[in-house]
């Protein structure tokens, strides 16, 4: 698959098949894709847990928030939920450009899981300190984000922004998930 392709088919999927796993093995070649990736002054100041049992991925649900623009749904229900995830955490001591090399490893993450044919949503709004009890994650690391993976339940259209909706996500009465985009004219300048 050509790269276009998979940035197309890379949307934030938020409802999965969650009785389809996603093996160990995968989430092993997705933070592989992210180690290999850019890292600023090539610091690698990243660390990864990785879950996919229903065991782990139920200590690391409840503390997420989903999908800030649909303020009426409070996340996926059972059965929709992510059938693994990618917790990123960084190390402040190694370097002051954590967010560059989280917004790249995660991007690497992503194109991985999307060629493997899965989806997936970074998620930001996280309960940091409960999640740092439950997997005793040291002091000198820091939870950037958390990425939800899983067999993607849900269809995600990219569109042109339109005056309705502004830059708003939204999903339509048949729960199809649309997500307006600019235009490249609109964002080259010059």
């Amino acid at each position: 698959m050509i790269l276009r392709e998979l940035i197309i088919r890379n949307r934030s999927y938020r409802r999965f098949h969650e009785d389809i796993p996603v093996a160990g093995e995968t989430l092993r070649e997705c933070v592989d894709c992210a180690r290999l990736s850019a890292s600023a002054a090539n610091l690698q100041p990243l660390k990864y847990i990785i879950s996919s049992t229903p065991e782990t991925n139920a200590r690391i649900f409840p503390n997420l928030a989903w999908a800030g623009y649909l303020r009426d749904w409070p996340g996926p229900s059972a059965g929709e939920r992510p059938s693994a995830y990618i917790v990123i955490l960084g190390n402040r001591k190694l370097s002051g450009f954590l967010e560059y090399d989280c917004g790249i490893a995660a991007q690497s993450i992503l194109l991985a899981a999307s060629e493997k044919g899965l989806g997936g949503c970074i998620i930001a709004s996280v309960r940091r300190a409960e999640m740092k009890t439950v997997f005793s994650i040291p002091d000198d690391h820091e939870i950037l984000v958390v990425i939800a993976l899983g067999a993607p339940k849900e269809k995600v259209v990219i569109e042109a922004i339109e005056p309705a909706h502004g830059i708003i996500y939204w999903r339509d009465f048949e729960g199809v998930h649309h997500v307006p985009k600019r235009s490249l004219e609109e964002v080259i300048i010059g």
